[in-house]
């Protein structure tokens, strides 16, 4: 597998970052968004945004980008739906999805869940750590776009359990690797730990 194409998920409400867009919060002086995308960009063939804001706000990237295939922001799956139908027209068999908050991303994230896809036979490979499963950081076969767009249809919203139909490999990374930037007061803790560590 080294034609796999990424998507960032940053079309959700921003909730918890006081309706500001989370992607475009600065953490050490720059976007979320730019963090991820220094993890990603090295790892991928191409780039897709997905964002319900809109798209002037992302010009700086230099990046593709698309809503939500379904209308009301239903939630991540139906930027993963986006995703897929995206990878398929560029020609790719797997999409790499990962959040917009999730700045600490491993730099060989898609070599190992290609690895373990590939070794294990499983038809997903997503990304835990120690205690837990990260079920929007994982690596999807794009045919399943058809299945995930029906499932939305009768109502489907969790991903979580949504993965969990299929038959699933988890790849193990460090937990700091996915460390959530939810809030504001998320990011000044993550700033004030780095100039510790410093």
């Amino acid at each position: 597998m080294t034609d796999i194409p990424a998507l960032v998920l940053a079309g959700g409400r921003s909730s918890r970052m006081g309706g500001a867009d989370k992607a475009l919060m600065p953490l050490y002086g720059r976007p979320l968004l730019s963090h991820v995308l220094d993890r990603i960009r090295p790892q991928a063939s191409r780039l897709l945004i997905n964002s319900n804001s809109d798209p002037s706000l992302f010009r700086d990237f230099g990046l593709p980008v698309r809503f939500d295939i379904l209308p009301d922001r239903p939630g991540p799956l139906a930027g993963i739906l986006t995703g897929l139908i995206w990878a398929k027209e560029q020609g790719a068999t797997h999409l790499l999805t990962v959040p917009c908050d999730t700045p600490f991303l491993p730099h060989d994230l898609i070599e190992r869940l290609s690895a373990d896809l590939r070794s294990s036979g499983a038809e997903i490979a997503v990304a835990r750590d120690l205690e837990q499963i990260h079920p929007v950081i994982a690596l999807w076969p794009v045919r399943l776009a058809a299945r995930l767009a029906s499932d939305l249809e009768a109502g489907t919203r969790s991903v979580y359990r949504w993965l969990k139909q299929f038959d699933t490999r988890e790849t193990q990374f460090a937990a700091s690797h996915f460390s959530n930037l939810n809030t504001p007061a998320d990011i000044l803790a993550a700033e004030a730990k780095a100039r510790l560590a410093a």
